[in-house]
């Protein structure tokens, strides 16, 4: 039995219709809570969570958070006195929240602690108390240890990681993603299936990781196509609220592979939602992946080709288990109208310094078997047309 260590969120509400429970979550955490969120349908959730008799302070979060947009949020959570925090929306909104929490408590800047373009600083200090609330069913973000963010002047995105981030509080109410768009559903839900897969098939996979992991794959593989076609269909909601919440569980504590290797810079220089690269992207990772382990030999590489077996078993049909897994996944990315990474501007000329920074990124070097600059920008270059 290989030793690991497992970090979690210490308490997770479940549910249809817990979101009515945010508003008394929030007056137990603190006196006064910044809220940082996206979307609009969420404007009035914040104050469903007011009329509990929350104080509250709202701040919208558009697009993926920055390094400038997190300071700000941290001085104005000063400024207003804030003692606890409330990420409500998407990943985007969660991740914000989470770099506030944290630098509210250890002081400096968002820059300080990124990993890869920052100083690395470590948190030491456990973060203000802080509530994720998601409303889409993806990046798993109310369960991770790490908080997402871009450095536009350095054409990347990186983390500020440690278990001292996780959420007081993970609140997950599948009804809150009811009225996500068909794109958005389709782009969340392979991202939330790719941490899955990625987490299975990393390195750095453990027993917890992979119970979590083997539960989650078939929740997302039968589930998303029908959230897709029937956004109102709350049963398959709920199943991709909880497949979403494990990828969260199982990528902060395995890491994840080249699909997420690319994705940080991939995001961070083109304006491409992360679902969508990842969605682009994992087919042919998985493909690759496959080819190469093929051709070795060693414990490390059958233990791999046995992994993406079992996935293809869980994806069913009658044929070899490794070449059912491929197709599945390509299969879906069609059916969800995944469309390539052409149609965001990217062209064969930003393979090599897109190869260049993904092999900087902490999620390459969990990837089940190493692959060259050749392997890598031919991945790209088929998830580009």
């Amino acid at each position: 039995m290989p030793a690991f260590e497992f970090s979690g969120v210490g308490r997770i509400i479940f549910g249809r219709g817990k979101f009515s429970m945010a508003g008394d979550l929030a007056k137990s955490l603190g006196r006064s809570a910044l809220v940082i969120y996206n979307g609009d349908a969420n404007e009035s959730r914040i104050q469903t969570i007011a009329r509990a008799g929350a104080q509250i302070h709202a701040i919208r979060q558009r697009g993926e958070p920055v390094v400038s947009q997190v300071d700000a949020a941290v001085e104005e959570a000063r400024r207003r006195e804030c003692d606890c925090v409330i990420g409500l929306g998407g990943g985007s909104a969660i991740d914000a929240a989470k770099a506030v929490a944290g630098l509210l408590t250890n002081g400096g800047s968002a820059i300080d602690y990124m990993e890869v373009v920052g100083q690395g600083r470590k948190i030491s200090r456990p973060s203000a108390p802080w509530i994720a609330i998601p409303t889409t069913a993806g990046t798993g973000a109310e369960a991770t240890r790490n908080a997402v963010i871009r450095l536009p002047e350095k054409k990347f995105k990186a983390s500020i990681r440690s278990e001292m981030l996780l959420p007081r509080i993970a609140l997950v109410d599948p009804d809150l993603g009811a009225d996500v768009s068909p794109a958005v559903t389709a782009g969340s839900g392979m991202d939330a299936l790719c941490q899955l897969i990625e987490s299975y098939t990393s390195l750095g996979a453990s027993p917890m990781t992979d119970a979590l992991a083997l539960a989650g794959i078939p929740l997302a593989a039968i589930n998303l196509p029908v959230a897709f076609a029937d956004g109102g269909n709350l049963e398959a909601r709920e199943a991709m609220s909880l497949a979403a919440l494990m990828s969260g569980m199982t990528l902060t504590n395995a890491g994840l592979g080249a699909v997420h290797g690319f994705a940080a810079p991939i995001g961070a220089n083109f304006p491409i939602p992360h679902g969508v690269v990842c969605a682009a992207l994992l087919p042919h990772v998985v493909h690759a992946n496959i080819h190469a382990m093929r051709s070795q030999a060693g414990v490390e590489a059958s233990t791999g080709l046995d992994r993406y077996a079992a996935i293809g078993r869980i994806f069913g049909g009658t044929g070899e288990p490794l070449d059912t897994c491929v197709s599945f996944i390509f299969d879906l990315k069609r059916q969800l109208k995944i469309p390539p990474l052409k149609e965001f501007g990217m062209d064969g000329g930003d393979i090599a310094e897109m190869v260049a920074l993904a092999r900087r990124t902490s999620s390459m070097k969990f990837n089940p078997v190493q692959l060259d600059e050749d392997v890598l920008g031919d991945v790209l270059r088929r998830a580009i047309v």
